[in-house]
Protein backbone atom coordinates (compact mmCIF):
# COMPACT_ATOMS: atom_id res chain seq x y z
CA UNK A 1 0.00 0.00 0.00
CA UNK A 2 1.21 3.51 -0.92
CA UNK A 3 2.28 5.91 1.78
CA UNK A 4 -0.67 8.20 0.29
CA UNK A 5 -3.67 5.45 0.34
CA UNK A 6 -2.19 5.03 4.00
CA UNK A 7 -2.18 8.58 5.09
CA UNK A 8 -6.04 8.91 3.65
CA UNK A 9 -7.26 6.07 5.16
CA UNK A 10 -6.38 7.12 8.55
CA UNK A 11 -7.84 10.25 7.84
CA UNK A 12 -11.07 8.93 6.99
CA UNK A 13 -10.57 6.73 10.55
CA UNK A 14 -10.03 10.13 12.21
CA UNK A 15 -13.09 11.65 10.91
CA UNK A 16 -15.35 9.15 11.81
CA UNK A 17 -13.93 8.85 14.76
CA UNK A 18 -15.21 11.99 15.57
CA UNK A 19 -18.22 11.66 14.40
CA UNK A 20 -18.92 8.61 16.72
CA UNK A 21 -18.08 11.25 19.60
CA UNK A 22 -20.46 13.86 18.66
CA UNK A 23 -23.28 11.28 18.48
CA UNK A 24 -22.71 10.22 21.69
CA UNK A 25 -22.20 13.32 23.41
CA UNK A 26 -25.65 14.40 21.99
CA UNK A 27 -27.14 11.09 23.22
CA UNK A 28 -26.14 11.54 26.93
CA UNK A 29 -28.28 15.36 26.27
CA UNK A 30 -30.74 13.90 25.40
CA UNK A 31 -30.82 11.19 28.02
CA UNK A 32 -30.22 13.81 30.83
CA UNK A 33 -33.05 16.17 29.39
CA UNK A 34 -35.88 13.35 29.00
CA UNK A 35 -34.86 12.41 33.25
CA UNK A 36 -35.23 15.74 34.01
CA UNK A 37 -38.75 16.83 32.03
CA UNK A 38 -41.54 15.15 33.71
CA UNK A 39 -43.42 12.97 31.60
CA UNK A 40 -47.19 13.76 31.00
CA UNK A 41 -50.13 11.40 31.42
CA UNK A 42 -51.08 9.60 27.88
CA UNK A 43 -54.38 10.18 27.09
CA UNK A 44 -56.10 6.91 27.18
CA UNK A 45 -56.96 5.89 23.31
CA UNK A 46 -60.02 5.23 22.00
CA UNK A 47 -60.71 2.13 20.07
CA UNK A 48 -61.93 2.55 16.44
CA UNK A 49 -65.29 1.44 15.81
CA UNK A 50 -65.40 -2.26 14.52
CA UNK A 51 -61.54 -2.80 15.68
CA UNK A 52 -60.87 -6.00 17.37
CA UNK A 53 -60.71 -4.03 21.00
CA UNK A 54 -64.35 -4.22 21.46
CA UNK A 55 -63.91 -8.24 21.07
CA UNK A 56 -61.71 -8.92 23.16
CA UNK A 57 -63.59 -7.18 26.13
CA UNK A 58 -66.82 -9.10 25.47
CA UNK A 59 -64.28 -12.60 25.43
CA UNK A 60 -62.70 -10.83 28.91
CA UNK A 61 -66.07 -9.95 30.04
CA UNK A 62 -67.45 -13.84 29.65
CA UNK A 63 -64.12 -15.18 31.51
CA UNK A 64 -64.00 -12.92 34.14
CA UNK A 65 -68.21 -14.20 35.06
CA UNK A 66 -66.83 -17.72 34.31
CA UNK A 67 -63.52 -17.76 36.78
CA UNK A 68 -64.53 -14.99 39.21
CA UNK A 69 -68.18 -14.87 39.84
CA UNK A 70 -69.01 -18.75 39.36
CA UNK A 71 -66.67 -20.12 41.54
CA UNK A 72 -67.69 -17.74 44.47
CA UNK A 73 -71.58 -18.39 43.60
CA UNK A 74 -70.82 -22.22 43.39
CA UNK A 75 -69.03 -22.59 47.06
CA UNK A 76 -71.33 -20.66 48.60
CA UNK A 77 -74.27 -22.64 47.34
CA UNK A 78 -72.24 -25.64 48.35
CA UNK A 79 -71.65 -24.35 51.66
CA UNK A 80 -75.04 -23.84 52.11
CA UNK A 81 -76.25 -27.53 50.98
CA UNK A 82 -73.44 -28.76 53.71
CA UNK A 83 -75.11 -26.28 56.11
CA UNK A 84 -78.62 -27.79 55.37
CA UNK A 85 -77.29 -31.20 55.72
CA UNK A 86 -75.87 -30.22 58.97
CA UNK A 87 -79.08 -28.47 60.40
CA UNK A 88 -81.42 -30.98 59.31
CA UNK A 89 -79.59 -34.60 59.54
CA UNK A 90 -76.33 -33.55 62.28
CA UNK A 91 -78.87 -33.48 65.36
CA UNK A 92 -79.77 -37.52 64.65
CA UNK A 93 -75.97 -37.71 65.63
CA UNK A 94 -74.23 -37.71 68.98
CA UNK A 95 -72.44 -34.89 70.26
CA UNK A 96 -68.56 -35.80 69.26
CA UNK A 97 -69.94 -37.50 65.75
CA UNK A 98 -71.89 -34.27 64.84
CA UNK A 99 -68.83 -32.08 66.08
CA UNK A 100 -66.27 -35.19 64.18
CA UNK A 101 -68.43 -34.66 60.59
CA UNK A 102 -68.66 -31.05 60.32
CA UNK A 103 -65.10 -30.07 60.94
CA UNK A 104 -64.16 -33.23 58.73
CA UNK A 105 -66.21 -31.78 56.03
CA UNK A 106 -64.63 -28.55 56.65
CA UNK A 107 -60.87 -29.78 57.08
CA UNK A 108 -61.91 -31.87 53.49
CA UNK A 109 -62.85 -29.24 51.51
CA UNK A 110 -59.95 -26.99 52.92
CA UNK A 111 -56.97 -29.68 51.88
CA UNK A 112 -58.85 -29.60 48.21
CA UNK A 113 -58.53 -26.56 47.95
CA UNK A 114 -54.86 -26.50 49.03
CA UNK A 115 -54.33 -29.29 46.59
CA UNK A 116 -56.37 -27.18 43.88
CA UNK A 117 -53.94 -23.70 44.30
CA UNK A 118 -51.00 -25.79 43.38
CA UNK A 119 -52.27 -25.41 39.76
CA UNK A 120 -55.07 -22.77 40.17
CA UNK A 121 -54.07 -20.85 42.88
CA UNK A 122 -57.16 -18.52 43.02
CA UNK A 123 -59.62 -21.45 42.35
CA UNK A 124 -58.02 -23.23 45.06
CA UNK A 125 -57.65 -20.73 47.35
CA UNK A 126 -61.84 -19.79 46.69
CA UNK A 127 -62.55 -23.35 47.43
CA UNK A 128 -60.26 -23.30 50.45
CA UNK A 129 -62.11 -20.47 51.75
CA UNK A 130 -65.12 -22.19 51.51
CA UNK A 131 -63.67 -24.67 53.73
CA UNK A 132 -62.99 -22.23 56.18
CA UNK A 133 -66.49 -21.14 55.90
CA UNK A 134 -68.05 -24.38 56.51
CA UNK A 135 -66.17 -24.58 59.67
CA UNK A 136 -67.10 -21.31 60.73
CA UNK A 137 -71.26 -22.56 59.99
CA UNK A 138 -70.45 -25.94 62.09
CA UNK A 139 -69.18 -23.80 64.91
CA UNK A 140 -72.32 -21.40 64.71
CA UNK A 141 -74.69 -24.29 63.58
CA UNK A 142 -73.80 -25.93 67.44
CA UNK A 143 -74.84 -23.42 69.66
CA UNK A 144 -77.55 -21.13 67.27
CA UNK A 145 -79.03 -22.63 64.72
CA UNK A 146 -83.28 -22.22 65.06
CA UNK A 147 -88.83 -20.40 56.01
CA UNK A 148 -116.24 0.35 10.19
CA UNK A 149 -126.09 5.85 -4.78
CA UNK A 150 -126.26 8.21 -7.23
CA UNK A 151 -127.64 7.07 -10.96
CA UNK A 152 -130.20 4.23 -10.92
CA UNK A 153 -128.88 2.49 -14.44
CA UNK A 154 -125.51 0.25 -13.18
CA UNK A 155 -125.02 -0.58 -16.46
CA UNK A 156 -124.99 3.75 -17.58
CA UNK A 157 -123.12 4.68 -14.27
CA UNK A 158 -120.58 1.94 -14.41
CA UNK A 159 -119.74 2.39 -18.51
CA UNK A 160 -119.97 6.29 -17.90
CA UNK A 161 -117.27 5.56 -14.86
CA UNK A 162 -114.80 3.40 -17.24
CA UNK A 163 -115.19 5.95 -19.96
CA UNK A 164 -114.19 8.87 -18.01
CA UNK A 165 -111.58 7.02 -16.07
CA UNK A 166 -110.02 5.89 -19.60
CA UNK A 167 -109.95 9.18 -20.85
CA UNK A 168 -108.13 10.74 -17.59
CA UNK A 169 -105.71 8.14 -17.85
CA UNK A 170 -105.20 8.58 -21.82
CA UNK A 171 -104.77 12.22 -21.04
CA UNK A 172 -102.60 11.25 -17.60
CA UNK A 173 -100.44 9.61 -20.18
CA UNK A 174 -99.92 12.44 -23.05
CA UNK A 175 -99.43 14.70 -20.21
CA UNK A 176 -96.90 12.44 -18.25
CA UNK A 177 -98.75 13.32 -14.99
CA UNK A 178 -98.56 10.83 -12.33
CA UNK A 179 -100.87 13.47 -10.49
CA UNK A 180 -104.01 12.95 -13.06
CA UNK A 181 -103.12 9.69 -13.36
CA UNK A 182 -103.55 9.02 -9.32
CA UNK A 183 -106.70 11.51 -9.33
CA UNK A 184 -108.37 8.61 -12.18
CA UNK A 185 -107.43 5.62 -10.72
CA UNK A 186 -108.73 6.85 -6.94
CA UNK A 187 -111.58 7.99 -8.15
CA UNK A 188 -112.66 5.18 -10.19
CA UNK A 189 -112.07 2.66 -7.56
CA UNK A 190 -113.51 4.40 -4.85
CA UNK A 191 -116.52 4.76 -6.78
CA UNK A 192 -116.36 0.91 -7.10
CA UNK A 193 -117.09 0.91 -3.54
CA UNK A 194 -120.01 2.89 -3.84
CA UNK A 195 -122.23 0.25 -5.64
CA UNK A 196 -123.62 -3.38 -5.39
CA UNK A 197 -120.91 -5.64 -6.24
CA UNK A 198 -121.76 -7.82 -9.22
CA UNK A 199 -119.58 -9.08 -11.79
CA UNK A 200 -119.52 -5.88 -14.61
CA UNK A 201 -118.16 -3.84 -11.31
CA UNK A 202 -115.06 -6.80 -10.54
CA UNK A 203 -114.37 -6.49 -14.44
CA UNK A 204 -114.51 -2.39 -14.30
CA UNK A 205 -111.96 -2.88 -11.06
CA UNK A 206 -109.73 -5.12 -13.22
CA UNK A 207 -109.33 -3.02 -15.50
CA UNK A 208 -108.60 0.31 -13.32
CA UNK A 209 -105.58 -2.26 -11.58
CA UNK A 210 -104.34 -2.35 -15.29
CA UNK A 211 -104.40 1.15 -16.25
CA UNK A 212 -102.69 1.76 -12.65
CA UNK A 213 -99.97 -1.07 -13.71
CA UNK A 214 -99.25 0.28 -17.31
CA UNK A 215 -98.31 3.62 -15.78
CA UNK A 216 -95.91 1.23 -13.83
CA UNK A 217 -94.51 -0.69 -16.77
CA UNK A 218 -94.93 2.22 -18.71
CA UNK A 219 -93.44 5.11 -16.82
CA UNK A 220 -91.84 3.26 -13.68
CA UNK A 221 -94.52 5.54 -11.98
CA UNK A 222 -94.59 4.23 -7.97
CA UNK A 223 -96.82 5.67 -6.38
CA UNK A 224 -99.69 5.44 -8.49
CA UNK A 225 -99.84 1.88 -8.89
CA UNK A 226 -98.87 1.49 -4.94
CA UNK A 227 -101.91 3.78 -3.90
CA UNK A 228 -104.01 1.47 -6.47
CA UNK A 229 -103.05 -1.90 -5.30
CA UNK A 230 -104.44 -0.75 -1.18
CA UNK A 231 -107.36 0.87 -2.95
CA UNK A 232 -108.11 -2.76 -5.25
CA UNK A 233 -107.47 -4.54 -2.27
CA UNK A 234 -109.76 -2.25 0.39
CA UNK A 235 -112.22 -2.50 -2.16
CA UNK A 236 -112.48 -6.10 -2.20
CA UNK A 237 -112.50 -5.91 1.47
CA UNK A 238 -115.93 -4.06 1.34
CA UNK A 239 -117.62 -6.13 -0.77
CA UNK A 240 -116.25 -8.73 0.95
CA UNK A 241 -118.05 -7.80 4.25
CA UNK A 242 -121.40 -7.63 2.11
CA UNK A 243 -122.87 -11.00 2.70
CA UNK A 244 -125.25 -11.07 -0.63
CA UNK A 245 -123.43 -8.99 -2.85
CA UNK A 246 -120.97 -11.46 -4.38
CA UNK A 247 -123.30 -13.72 -7.00
CA UNK A 248 -126.39 -13.73 -4.87
CA UNK A 249 -128.49 -16.57 -4.87
CA UNK A 250 -125.76 -18.83 -5.66
CA UNK A 251 -124.07 -21.82 -4.09
CA UNK A 252 -121.31 -21.32 -1.95
CA UNK A 253 -118.70 -22.53 -3.96
CA UNK A 254 -120.01 -20.27 -7.22
CA UNK A 255 -119.35 -17.53 -4.63
CA UNK A 256 -116.39 -18.19 -3.07
CA UNK A 257 -114.86 -18.89 -6.98
CA UNK A 258 -116.31 -15.47 -8.07
CA UNK A 259 -114.31 -13.93 -5.60
CA UNK A 260 -110.93 -15.95 -5.80
CA UNK A 261 -110.58 -15.61 -9.61
CA UNK A 262 -110.52 -11.78 -8.83
CA UNK A 263 -108.27 -11.40 -6.00
CA UNK A 264 -106.15 -14.05 -8.16
CA UNK A 265 -106.33 -11.80 -10.78
CA UNK A 266 -105.20 -9.13 -8.59
CA UNK A 267 -102.21 -10.93 -7.29
CA UNK A 268 -101.28 -11.92 -10.92
CA UNK A 269 -101.49 -8.14 -12.74
CA UNK A 270 -99.45 -6.92 -10.26
CA UNK A 271 -97.21 -9.53 -9.68
CA UNK A 272 -96.69 -9.82 -13.77
CA UNK A 273 -96.01 -5.77 -13.29
CA UNK A 274 -94.00 -5.71 -10.89
CA UNK A 275 -91.07 -8.89 -12.43
CA UNK A 276 -91.67 -7.02 -15.83
CA UNK A 277 -88.84 -4.74 -15.42
CA UNK A 278 -87.75 -5.06 -11.48
CA UNK A 279 -84.20 -3.84 -11.90
CA UNK A 280 -85.68 -0.78 -12.68
CA UNK A 281 -87.72 -0.17 -9.84
CA UNK A 282 -85.98 0.89 -6.73
CA UNK A 283 -84.94 -2.26 -3.79
CA UNK A 284 -88.10 0.23 -1.70
CA UNK A 285 -90.50 0.09 -4.00
CA UNK A 286 -90.40 -3.20 -5.22
CA UNK A 287 -90.36 -4.31 -1.81
CA UNK A 288 -93.31 -2.46 -1.00
CA UNK A 289 -95.38 -3.92 -3.93
CA UNK A 290 -94.12 -7.48 -3.35
CA UNK A 291 -94.84 -7.48 0.46
CA UNK A 292 -98.36 -5.78 -0.05
CA UNK A 293 -99.27 -8.18 -3.08
CA UNK A 294 -99.31 -10.61 -0.95
CA UNK A 295 -100.92 -9.61 2.57
CA UNK A 296 -103.55 -8.67 0.72
CA UNK A 297 -104.00 -11.58 -1.65
CA UNK A 298 -103.41 -13.78 1.85
CA UNK A 299 -105.45 -11.97 4.33
CA UNK A 300 -108.54 -11.62 1.54
CA UNK A 301 -108.50 -15.27 0.57
CA UNK A 302 -107.79 -16.82 4.07
CA UNK A 303 -111.09 -14.81 4.78
CA UNK A 304 -112.96 -15.53 1.59
CA UNK A 305 -112.21 -19.03 1.97
CA UNK A 306 -112.98 -19.82 5.54
CA UNK A 307 -116.13 -17.94 5.10
CA UNK A 308 -117.14 -20.25 2.23
CA UNK A 309 -115.34 -23.65 1.79
CA UNK A 310 -113.40 -23.72 5.01
CA UNK A 311 -111.96 -27.59 4.14
CA UNK A 312 -110.12 -25.93 1.26
CA UNK A 313 -108.25 -23.57 3.41
CA UNK A 314 -105.05 -25.56 3.76
CA UNK A 315 -104.89 -25.91 -0.08
CA UNK A 316 -105.22 -22.30 -0.45
CA UNK A 317 -101.90 -21.25 2.19
CA UNK A 318 -100.39 -24.38 -0.05
CA UNK A 319 -101.14 -22.69 -3.69
CA UNK A 320 -100.27 -19.14 -2.48
CA UNK A 321 -97.04 -20.26 -0.81
CA UNK A 322 -95.87 -22.37 -4.70
CA UNK A 323 -97.19 -19.00 -6.37
CA UNK A 324 -94.83 -17.22 -3.79
CA UNK A 325 -92.13 -19.67 -4.45
CA UNK A 326 -92.60 -19.50 -8.58
CA UNK A 327 -92.18 -15.28 -8.21
CA UNK A 328 -88.66 -16.05 -6.59
CA UNK A 329 -87.69 -18.16 -9.54
CA UNK A 330 -89.26 -15.85 -11.96
CA UNK A 331 -87.86 -13.02 -9.97
CA UNK A 332 -84.37 -13.99 -10.26
CA UNK A 333 -84.39 -15.07 -13.71
CA UNK A 334 -85.34 -11.62 -14.54
CA UNK A 335 -82.44 -10.48 -12.58
CA UNK A 336 -84.10 -8.76 -9.51
CA UNK A 337 -82.62 -7.93 -6.91
CA UNK A 338 -81.89 -10.03 -3.59
CA UNK A 339 -83.53 -8.07 -1.41
CA UNK A 340 -86.72 -8.93 -3.54
CA UNK A 341 -85.79 -12.37 -4.51
CA UNK A 342 -85.70 -12.88 -0.54
CA UNK A 343 -88.80 -11.42 0.08
CA UNK A 344 -90.85 -14.10 -2.46
CA UNK A 345 -89.10 -16.90 -0.33
CA UNK A 346 -89.41 -15.48 3.03
CA UNK A 347 -93.29 -14.70 2.25
CA UNK A 348 -93.27 -18.24 0.89
CA UNK A 349 -92.24 -20.18 4.02
CA UNK A 350 -94.49 -17.57 5.69
CA UNK A 351 -97.68 -18.40 3.78
CA UNK A 352 -96.69 -22.25 4.46
CA UNK A 353 -96.61 -21.80 8.21
CA UNK A 354 -99.60 -19.68 8.61
CA UNK A 355 -101.32 -22.76 6.72
CA UNK A 356 -100.83 -25.26 9.16
CA UNK A 357 -102.68 -24.62 11.75
CA UNK A 358 -105.70 -25.45 9.25
CA UNK A 359 -104.33 -28.87 8.89
CA UNK A 360 -102.99 -30.29 12.09
CA UNK A 361 -103.26 -29.60 15.91
CA UNK A 362 -101.39 -30.01 18.86
CA UNK A 363 -98.32 -32.14 18.44
CA UNK A 364 -98.86 -32.80 14.31
CA UNK A 365 -98.92 -28.66 14.15
CA UNK A 366 -95.66 -28.49 16.48
CA UNK A 367 -93.89 -31.23 14.28
CA UNK A 368 -94.88 -29.68 11.14
CA UNK A 369 -93.33 -26.25 12.07
CA UNK A 370 -90.41 -27.64 13.90
CA UNK A 371 -89.84 -29.02 10.04
CA UNK A 372 -90.75 -26.00 8.11
CA UNK A 373 -88.98 -23.38 10.64
CA UNK A 374 -85.40 -26.21 9.93
CA UNK A 375 -85.69 -26.37 5.95
CA UNK A 376 -86.21 -22.73 5.53
CA UNK A 377 -83.07 -21.62 8.00
CA UNK A 378 -80.73 -24.87 6.28
CA UNK A 379 -82.71 -23.28 2.67
CA UNK A 380 -81.82 -20.65 3.74
CA UNK A 381 -77.47 -20.99 4.41
CA UNK A 382 -77.62 -22.91 1.01
CA UNK A 383 -79.02 -20.50 -1.44
CA UNK A 384 -77.71 -17.34 0.49
CA UNK A 385 -81.20 -15.75 1.68
CA UNK A 386 -80.50 -14.28 4.72
CA UNK A 387 -84.13 -13.17 5.07
CA UNK A 388 -85.11 -16.86 4.79
CA UNK A 389 -83.41 -17.60 7.72
CA UNK A 390 -84.67 -15.42 9.46
CA UNK A 391 -87.94 -16.45 9.21
CA UNK A 392 -86.84 -19.78 9.70
CA UNK A 393 -85.75 -18.88 13.38
CA UNK A 394 -88.86 -17.19 14.09
CA UNK A 395 -90.76 -20.65 12.83
CA UNK A 396 -88.89 -22.08 15.46
CA UNK A 397 -89.86 -20.18 17.84
CA UNK A 398 -93.64 -20.05 17.15
CA UNK A 399 -92.96 -23.94 17.47
CA UNK A 400 -91.26 -24.19 20.70
CA UNK A 401 -94.41 -21.69 21.95
CA UNK A 402 -96.80 -23.93 20.72
CA UNK A 403 -94.99 -26.80 23.01
CA UNK A 404 -98.07 -26.30 25.59
CA UNK A 405 -100.74 -27.07 23.33
CA UNK A 406 -100.80 -31.09 23.25
CA UNK A 407 -100.72 -32.52 26.53
CA UNK A 408 -98.26 -35.00 26.04
CA UNK A 409 -95.55 -36.06 24.52
CA UNK A 410 -93.28 -32.47 24.81
CA UNK A 411 -90.09 -34.03 25.74
CA UNK A 412 -89.42 -35.15 22.21
CA UNK A 413 -90.99 -31.96 20.69
CA UNK A 414 -88.66 -29.90 22.73
CA UNK A 415 -85.73 -32.10 21.63
CA UNK A 416 -86.47 -31.82 18.32
CA UNK A 417 -86.10 -27.88 19.03
CA UNK A 418 -82.82 -28.33 20.45
CA UNK A 419 -81.65 -30.17 17.54
CA UNK A 420 -83.06 -27.53 14.84
CA UNK A 421 -82.11 -24.61 16.71
CA UNK A 422 -78.47 -25.79 16.70
CA UNK A 423 -78.34 -26.99 13.24
CA UNK A 424 -79.69 -23.57 12.15
CA UNK A 425 -76.89 -21.53 14.21
CA UNK A 426 -73.85 -23.88 12.62
CA UNK A 427 -75.75 -23.55 9.28
CA UNK A 428 -75.30 -19.55 9.47
CA UNK A 429 -71.94 -19.41 11.02
CA UNK A 430 -70.98 -22.05 7.47
CA UNK A 431 -72.80 -19.32 5.82
CA UNK A 432 -71.41 -16.06 7.42
CA UNK A 433 -67.83 -17.35 7.00
CA UNK A 434 -68.59 -16.81 2.99
CA UNK A 435 -69.06 -12.93 3.69
CA UNK A 436 -67.18 -9.76 4.06
CA UNK A 437 -65.83 -9.59 7.19
CA UNK A 438 -67.75 -6.46 8.17
CA UNK A 439 -70.76 -8.04 7.82
CA UNK A 440 -69.57 -11.09 9.32
CA UNK A 441 -69.78 -10.72 12.61
CA UNK A 442 -73.14 -8.17 12.85
CA UNK A 443 -75.08 -10.86 10.54
CA UNK A 444 -73.47 -13.69 12.50
CA UNK A 445 -74.33 -12.39 16.28
CA UNK A 446 -77.75 -11.46 15.77
CA UNK A 447 -79.00 -14.85 14.42
CA UNK A 448 -76.49 -16.48 16.67
CA UNK A 449 -78.25 -15.02 19.61
CA UNK A 450 -81.57 -15.74 18.31
CA UNK A 451 -80.38 -19.56 17.82
CA UNK A 452 -78.88 -19.70 21.16
CA UNK A 453 -81.68 -18.09 22.89
CA UNK A 454 -83.92 -21.14 21.37
CA UNK A 455 -82.19 -23.95 21.79
CA UNK A 456 -81.58 -22.64 25.59
CA UNK A 457 -85.31 -22.40 26.39
CA UNK A 458 -85.74 -25.80 24.27
CA UNK A 459 -83.20 -27.33 26.91
CA UNK A 460 -84.25 -25.47 29.77
CA UNK A 461 -88.00 -26.75 29.24
CA UNK A 462 -86.62 -30.12 28.55
CA UNK A 463 -85.66 -30.71 31.44
CA UNK A 464 -87.85 -29.42 33.22
CA UNK A 465 -90.26 -32.19 31.66
CA UNK A 466 -88.04 -35.02 32.86
CA UNK A 467 -87.46 -33.81 36.26
CA UNK A 468 -90.06 -33.96 38.95
CA UNK A 469 -91.61 -30.59 39.28
CA UNK A 470 -89.86 -30.02 43.13
CA UNK A 471 -86.72 -30.40 41.17
CA UNK A 472 -87.00 -27.74 39.12
CA UNK A 473 -84.65 -25.44 40.03
CA UNK A 474 -81.96 -28.48 39.85
CA UNK A 475 -82.97 -29.04 36.40
CA UNK A 476 -82.25 -25.10 35.31
CA UNK A 477 -78.64 -26.19 36.91
CA UNK A 478 -78.55 -28.50 35.02
CA UNK A 479 -79.55 -27.10 31.67
CA UNK A 480 -76.89 -24.47 32.28
CA UNK A 481 -74.64 -27.24 32.43
CA UNK A 482 -75.53 -29.09 29.16
CA UNK A 483 -75.16 -25.28 27.36
CA UNK A 484 -72.01 -24.77 28.92
CA UNK A 485 -71.32 -28.13 27.58
CA UNK A 486 -72.75 -27.65 24.03
CA UNK A 487 -70.86 -24.40 24.09
CA UNK A 488 -67.60 -25.75 24.75
CA UNK A 489 -68.09 -28.75 22.35
CA UNK A 490 -68.78 -26.20 18.84
CA UNK A 491 -66.45 -23.33 20.58
CA UNK A 492 -69.42 -20.89 20.70
CA UNK A 493 -69.79 -18.06 23.52
CA UNK A 494 -73.49 -17.60 22.70
CA UNK A 495 -74.52 -20.76 24.34
CA UNK A 496 -72.32 -20.83 27.23
CA UNK A 497 -73.84 -16.98 27.81
CA UNK A 498 -77.15 -18.39 27.35
CA UNK A 499 -75.93 -20.49 29.92
CA UNK A 500 -74.65 -18.11 31.80
CA UNK A 501 -78.27 -15.98 31.87
CA UNK A 502 -80.06 -19.69 33.05
CA UNK A 503 -77.44 -19.62 35.74
CA UNK A 504 -78.88 -16.19 36.99
CA UNK A 505 -82.42 -17.32 36.73
CA UNK A 506 -81.93 -20.45 38.89
CA UNK A 507 -79.80 -18.58 41.28
CA UNK A 508 -82.42 -16.33 41.99
CA UNK A 509 -85.31 -19.34 42.63
CA UNK A 510 -83.02 -21.19 44.37
CA UNK A 511 -82.65 -17.96 47.03
CA UNK A 512 -86.61 -16.60 46.23
CA UNK A 513 -88.03 -20.57 46.22
CA UNK A 514 -86.35 -23.29 46.99
CA UNK A 515 -85.19 -21.90 50.63
CA UNK A 516 -88.53 -21.96 51.78
CA UNK A 517 -90.49 -24.20 49.70
CA UNK A 518 -88.29 -27.60 49.44
CA UNK A 519 -88.13 -29.79 51.84
CA UNK A 520 -84.87 -30.87 53.74
CA UNK A 521 -83.54 -33.74 51.91
CA UNK A 522 -84.67 -31.90 48.22
CA UNK A 523 -83.12 -28.80 49.47
CA UNK A 524 -79.70 -30.58 50.59
CA UNK A 525 -79.70 -32.29 46.55
CA UNK A 526 -80.17 -29.34 44.97
CA UNK A 527 -77.72 -27.13 46.90
CA UNK A 528 -74.77 -29.70 46.83
CA UNK A 529 -75.63 -30.81 43.16
CA UNK A 530 -75.49 -26.91 41.47
CA UNK A 531 -72.71 -26.09 43.95
CA UNK A 532 -70.33 -28.80 42.21
CA UNK A 533 -71.98 -27.80 38.82
CA UNK A 534 -71.04 -24.04 39.17
CA UNK A 535 -67.52 -25.26 40.42
CA UNK A 536 -66.94 -27.72 37.53
CA UNK A 537 -67.60 -25.15 34.82
CA UNK A 538 -65.73 -22.33 36.59
CA UNK A 539 -62.97 -24.87 36.96
CA UNK A 540 -63.48 -25.25 33.63
CA UNK A 541 -63.18 -21.26 33.04
CA UNK A 542 -60.04 -21.51 35.18
CA UNK A 543 -57.91 -24.02 33.35
CA UNK A 544 -58.74 -22.65 29.56
CA UNK A 545 -57.47 -19.22 30.81
CA UNK A 546 -54.39 -20.72 32.39
CA UNK A 547 -53.61 -22.28 28.71
CA UNK A 548 -54.31 -18.48 27.03
CA UNK A 549 -51.98 -16.97 29.86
Amino acid sequence: MAEGDAQELREVVRRLEETVSRLEARIERLETAATERPVPPRAPSTPTPGAPEPLQEKRDLEAHLGTYWLSRVGIVALIIGFAFLIIYHFGELGVLVRVGAGYLLSAGLAALGLWLSRRHELFGRIVFGGGLALAYFVTYALHFVPVVRVIHSEPLALVLLALNVVGIVVIAQRMQSETVAGIALFLGLHTGMLSDITLFTLMSTTLLAGGALFFLVKNRWVIVPLSSLVAVYSTHVVWAMRTEAIAPGQPDSERLTLSLSFLALYYLLFSVALLVHPRELSRRAGLSFALLNWVGMLTLGAVEVERWGEPHLFAFFVTLALAQSAGAAVARGRGASPALIQAFLATSVLTLALGLPSHYEDTALVRAWTAVGLTAGIAGRVLGAGALRVVGVGILYVALGATWLPPSGRALLYAALLVSFTLVERASVAQSDRLPPPLQGRRRDTLQFFCAAGAGLALVWLVGELMPRELTTLGWGVAAFGLFALGFAVRERWYRLVGLAVLAFTLGRLLLVDLSGLPPDQRILTFILLGVMLLAVSYVYTRLRGRRS
